[in-house]
């Protein structure tokens, strides 16, 4: 694929404002003229090869920021809105999109609000009429979807709770089970910790200053839930500043966040950043060894591997989305190019939904979308049993993949013929924004394509798409 010029006059404006420097004095800064600036910060031209130079040596800036995905997810995320059926088909050209999320990334995110404020309305008013006329009918963001975008949008990376954790975990022995080092820690602060064969997970009494932990859940669950338990008790302050900055609009996200910080937390002490980088690297990303490794589970080291993007420090940008039996997304972040469907299912073309017809092995894809990007994909299946007879069973699939120009670094490459353009299954991220004509699984047409219908043809399709 041929090199794409690169703007990022948002991240520009960003760092200019950070430092507190006028156009003049960072253009100088630079060594770039002040309407050559100007132009930049206004994507009117691309960023130059010298300013680039001059923001990694002056500045000290990781360029790879200024490819950041946050434009790729605007762009997917206002594709997936406007491509609801209340804007009537009328879909604005692809160009018109990219340059309002690059040039106005604060109206887009505006917009994506509105739309899902008018989803969440429309919703309730169609399940609940009595509610109409009622206090507390007005719409109200969704506090799971606002934490929801707030990692999406932290690029699933949180620096303060990421380098805290490992700053934990590396003051102890490397051999010490992370097991014992949380019993420890925890105690130190005065909790006593027990296991009983209750199904609650994790039950706290800040009065008594008493854990319980359930024995009935896998040695990884019961570790991840101490070093939970951990944050929460030691890295209070730490966890409310970064809330205070995150300024969510309601409290009830706000707790949501707080635990989704702690839960943060508790993978970083279990996968410390630098030294699970290290071993991931080493092992060609290999899930079973990472795991065996660091005692976590496959899904702890999956979502793992997509949070490595320190700055400076990166790893492989991986995706990573978990679904459940009906093909809903129920945890999703992407550093790559491919974004995820905000609201309902991903393609059912992808392995993901196929890894439940395959429990306990590894499913390999290779993948290709609408706009050429080829990727790798690997899907597992994901048992969590109750521990005991009789409870029900969760069961997840997972898939985690990257862009084939990464592929060498993947252990799950190796015997694939990457080579052939017919070994690249052709997957999508929504059925209406999705621009295959001929797909045997579209389950609603696309907006942005006119269809014939023929009522003397019947292909698998009831209509054709031109």
């Amino acid at each position: 694929m041929a090199s794409q010029k690169l703007y990022a006059g948002a991240k520009l404006r960003e760092l200019r404002t950070k430092l507190d420097l006028t156009q003049k004095d960072f253009a100088a800064r630079l060594g770039v003229s002040l309407p050559y600036l100007n132009q930049m910060e206004n994507n009117n031209r691309p960023v130059s090869t010298t300013v680039v130079l001059g923001l990694a040596s002056e500045f000290g800036l990781d360029v790879t920021e200024l490819s950041a995905g946050d434009g790729e997810r605007l762009v997917s995320d206002m594709r997936e809105a406007l491509a609801d059926p209340v804007f009537q088909g009328k879909m604005p050209p692809l160009a018109d999109i990219r340059l309002a999320a690059s040039n106005a990334p604060g109206l887009a995110r505006a917009f994506l609000d509105l739309h899902q404020n008018y989803r969440q309305t429309h919703e309730r008013l169609a399940s609940l009429d009595e509610a109409l006329g009622r206090e507390d009918a007005r719409a109200a963001p969704s506090p799971w979807e606002e934490v929801r975008d707030f990692f999406h949008y932290c690029d699933n990376y949180i620096d303060a709770v990421d380098r805290a954790a490992e700053h934990f975990a590396t003051r102890h022995n490397a051999e010490t089970s992370m097991r014992s080092v949380a019993i420890a820690a925890l105690q130190e602060t005065g909790v006593s910790v027990s296991f009983s064969d209750a199904d609650t997970l994790r039950r706290y009494d800040p009065e008594a200053r008493t854990l319980s932990i359930s024995s009935l859940a896998t040695p990884e669950t019961q570790t991840f839930q101490l070093l939970l338990q951990l944050a929460l008790i030691s890295q209070n302050t730490l966890l409310e500043a970064t809330l205070d900055l995150a300024r969510f609009t309601t409290e009830s996200a706000r707790d949501i966040a707080k635990i989704g910080l702690a839960n943060y937390f508790a993978g970083a002490a279990l996968l410390p950043y630098k030294r699970f980088h290290q071993a991931a690297q080493d092992c060609r990303h290999d899930l079973e060894v990472l795991s065996s490794r660091f005692g976590a589970s496959i899904e702890q080291v999956a979502h793992r591997l997509s949070t490595l993007q320190r700055p400076g420090a990166k790893g492989v940008p991986f995706f990573f989305v978990r679904v459940d039996q009906a093909g809903t997304i129920t945890k999703r972040h992407s550093a790559t190019r491919l974004q995820f469907a905000r609201f309902g299912g991903a393609c059912p073309l992808w392995n993901v939904h196929r890894a439940f017809e395959t429990p306990g092995r590894f499913l390999r894809q290779l993948a290709e979308t609408p706009d050429g990007v080829r990727y790798i994909s690997l899907a597992r299946d994901i048992s969590k049993p109750a521990g005991r007879y009789g409870a029900p069973v969760r069961r997840y699939a997972i898939a985690l993949g990257c862009e084939m120009r990464h592929a060498d670094q993947l252990v799950y490459a190796d015997g694939l013929d990457l080579t052939r353009d017919s070994a690249f299954e052709p997957i999508g991220i929504s059925c209406r924004i999705c621009e295959r004509k001929s797909c045997h699984q579209r389950a609603v047409p696309p907006l942005e394509r006119q269809l014939k219908v023929d009522p003397d043809r019947r292909d698998v399709l009831p209509y054709r798409v031109e």
